[in-house]
C-alpha cells in the first residue's frame, strides 16, 4: 500500500497529466483525452460502486467494513472522488473538528460550524482572550488541516474570527471607540475546472 506521501504525488501527477492534455493545441486530442479520462472514472466509479453494494448485502460484518473503508485515508480519498464515501459532506466536517477538538482546547480556542451549504463551509473559530495572534493562525491551520484531510471535496472553507487576538492587556482602538467588525478570512479550494 502507498504511503501518504505517495499517494499524494501520484495524485499531483495525474493533475499535471490532465493540465497538459487540457493545453494541448489539438482539439481533437484532448477531446479524447477528456473522453479517456471520463470513461475510467465512471468505470472505476461503477465497480467500486458494486463492491460496495455487495460489501453491504453481504450482511453480518458488511455495513461495519464500509464504515472502516470510509475511515481509511486511502481508500476515503476514492470513495470521495467517486460520491460513495458512507458520510455526507457535514458528517465528514464535523467528525474532524470533533477529533482535533482537545487540541484546540489546548490553546483555548474552539470552532463552530456556522453552515455547510454546496460543498461551501463556513466556521467561526474563538480565540481565548488571553491568546496572541500567532496561536490564532495555530488553530486556524489545525481546523484547515481537519477539514481538508476528512473532507477534500470542500469546495471552499470560511473561517470567521481568524483575524488573531491581541496579546493580553492590549485593546484596539476601534474596540475601544465601538468600531467592531468580524474579520473574515475565506480559503477556495480551486475544484480543477
Amino acid at each position: 500500500m502507498p504511503d501518504s506521501t505517495e499517494f499524494r504525488q501520484r495524485i499531483q501527477r495525474i493533475g499535471d497529466l490532465v493540465r497538459q492534455f487540457e493545453g494541448a493545441g489539438d482539439p481533437v486530442l484532448r477531446a479524447a483525452a477528456r473522453e479517456l479520462v471520463q470513461l475510467f472514472m465512471e468505470l472505476h466509479g461503477a465497480g467500486l460502486e458494486r463492491i460496495m453494494e455487495i460489501t453491504f448485502q453481504s450482511g453480518g460484518d458488511g455495513p461495519r467494513i464500509i464504515d472502516e473503508l470510509g475511515r481509511d485515508p486511502l481508500v476515503s480519498s476514492l470513495l470521495i472522488l467517486y460520491g460513495l464515501h458512507p458520510e455526507d459532506l457535514e458528517s465528514r466536517v464535523s467528525k474532524a473538528l470533533e477529533r482535533v477538538s482537545p487540541q484546540l482546547r489546548k490553546h483555548g480556542s474552539g470552532v463552530e460550524v456556522l453552515g455547510i451549504e454546496a460543498g461551501a463551509v463556513r466556521l467561526r473559530i474563538e480565540v481565548g482572550e488571553h491568546s496572541c495572534g500567532s496561536t490564532a493562525k495555530t488553530v486556524q491551520t489545525i481546523v484547515e488541516q481537519a477539514v481538508y484531510d476528512a473532507a477534500p471535496d470542500v469546495t471552499s472553507l470560511t473561517i470567521e474570527g481568524a483575524d488573531g487576538k491581541a496579546a493580553s492587556g492590549f485593546v484596539a482602538l476601534d474596540a475601544l471607540l465601538g468600531a467592531h467588525t468580524t474579520p473574515v478570512m475565506a480559503i477556495t479550494r480551486d475544484s480543477g475546472d
